[in-house]
This record gives structure tokens, C-alpha cells and sequence, in this order.
């Protein structure tokens, strides 16, 4: 695929700038929703890749969706795609604009019949996430940046738009955590991070939870591929909320192997 061009790339920051991007990747992100709810509840059947990650056809199918309406829209801009990374293999790295895209992130509660599963895509530039859509496919609901600068919005069955915002930290704070972790391990984690409960939860919606106010933080120690959560980290961030590393800095995209570190979602 050829480089996108100037006239690309200028249209791509004037749709950020005025919010038309972030409509459009939401309007994909729902496109790819209803080709996974066609999968759901259907007996899909998850492969193994060489990672040990699981993989089905709604990943595969709703990943062509995503790619092919991008190049559409602003054609020759970087893609670094779940799947396509999986088949071909990483980017040596990503410089200027480009677009981070999870499929379905939460596959194995996919695969179990579970609700927590979701659609991610995330535009990048100069390492910082800019905007971002998410859906969870299984409740028909849907978050999104908004105008650069103008906030988060969220919608269900396909109904208005309406802002979000992070709440202000209450005295008993929240936490959400992978369901991977423990009890004991749960317990540990969100009192190191000012919480006094929390609740376990599949994927990227989490960090639009958070965002839009019901929940307070998500820290995270095991690794993350960027995919995995920057869709829903341009919510929180319109949102009010934020991505912050063990040393206090904002989380960067296009590290080698687009692989993240320990960090911590915070809301207000």
C-alpha cells in the first residue's frame, strides 16, 4: 500500500480536529460489531496463534471490516492491526499517524458466551493516542472521543450520542481488574492504588466504564499489546481520565512490540 498522501493526511487532522473522525471509526467499530454478533452464541471455535492467544473467524471477519473502511476513508495511513500483525508480523515501529485496531478484544469470553468483549480502533500521532471508538457488541453500546478537545460520547442502540465525563474520586473508590487475577492479588493491587472494592471484567471496557463515571480506576501489571486498550484510553482521555506508568508519565504508543508495561487508568 503506498504512503498516504499530504491531501490525506490533511483531511485525516481537520476530520480530528472537528470530530467527523471519530463519528466515522465509531460508525466502522458498529460495522464490525454486527458482523461478530452474526458469530456469537454460534458454536465459534478459537484457534491457538503462535503466542498462545486465542483467535476465531469473528476476529478475522470483523478485522477485514475495519481495515477495508479505513483505507477507504483515508487511504495509505499505517495500520497496526491485531490479526494482521499476527499473520504477518509487527512493524519494525510506527512515526507520525497510525491507526491501532483490536478486532475483538476479549475473545475468550467470546468464545464462553460471556458479554464483555468488544470492537477497538485508535488513531495515533506522534506516539500519543488521539482518538479512539469502542463498542461492545453484545449490549449494543458504543464510546468515542469526540472533536479534538470536546470531550467523550456514548450511545446504545444506535440512539443519540450523549457526553460522558469521569466522576470525581468518591471516598470509597472502585477498582476494575483482569479477571485473571486472584483475590488475594485483586486485594493487593487496588489498595495500591487508594481502592476499597473492585470488580472483575473482560477488555477495553473497563476504561469506558471508568470513563464514563460508574467506575474509578484499573491498574494493570501483566503485559498489554497497545491494540488492547488504546481505543478505550482516547475515551477516558476525552473523558477526563487518564494513563499513567509506574513513574508518573503518560502512556506512549509505537514502543517496541507494541507492547505496554504496568499502569494504571485513573478516572477523576
Amino acid at each position: 500500500m503506498s504512503p498516504a498522501s499530504p491531501e490525506t493526511l490533511e483531511r485525516l487532522e481537520a476530520d480530528l480536529v472537528s470530530g467527523r473522525l471519530a463519528e466515522i471509526i465509531a460508525d466502522i467499530a458498529e460495522e464490525a460489531a454486527e458482523v461478530i454478533r452474526g458469530f456469537w452464541h454460534r458454536g465459534v471455535v478459537a484457534e491457538r496463534k503462535a503466542d498462545d492467544s486465542p483467535v476465531t473467524e469473528a476476529d478475522r471477519a470483523a478485522e477485514r471490516v475495519i481495515l477495508q473502511r479505513l483505507a477507504s476513508e483515508w487511504p495509505g495511513v499505517q495500520t497496526v492491526a491485531e490479526e494482521q500483525s499476527s499473520d504477518s508480523g509487527l512493524p519494525a515501529g510506527c512515526d507520525g499517524w497510525f491507526w491501532l485496531i483490536d478486532p475483538l478484544d476479549g475473545t475468550r469470553g467470546f468464545v464462553q458466551g460471556r458479554e464483555a468483549f468488544s470492537v477497538n480502533i485508535a488513531l495515533v500521532r506522534d506516539h500519543y493516542v488521539v482518538a479512539g471508538a469502542v463498542v461492545a457488541p453484545a449490549t449494543h453500546t458504543s464510546w468515542r472521543s469526540g472533536p479534538l478537545g470536546g470531550g467523550a460520547f456514548r450511545r446504545q442502540n444506535d440512539e443519540n450520542w450523549h457526553p460522558i465525563h469521569v466522576r470525581e474520586r468518591p471516598n470509597d473508590p472502585v477498582a476494575l481488574v483482569s479477571h485473571s487475577l486472584s483475590d488475594e492479588e485483586a486485594e493487593r493491587l487496588i489498595r495500591r492504588h487508594g481502592c476499597t472494592q473492585w470488580q472483575a471484567l473482560d477488555s477495553s471496557l473497563k476504561l469506558c466504564l471508568i470513563a464514563e463515571g460508574r467506575f474509578d480506576a484499573y491498574p494493570r501489571t501483566g503485559p498489554t499489546s497497545e491494540w488492547d486498550i488504546a481505543a478505550g484510553h482516547a475515551v477516558l482521555q476525552a473523558a477526563g481520565g487518564r494513563i499513567i506508568t509506574p513513574d508518573g508519565q503518560g502512556l506512549m504508543y509505537g514502543k517496541p512490540d507494541f507492547a505496554n508495561g504496568a499502569f494504571v487508568a485513573l478516572g477523576g
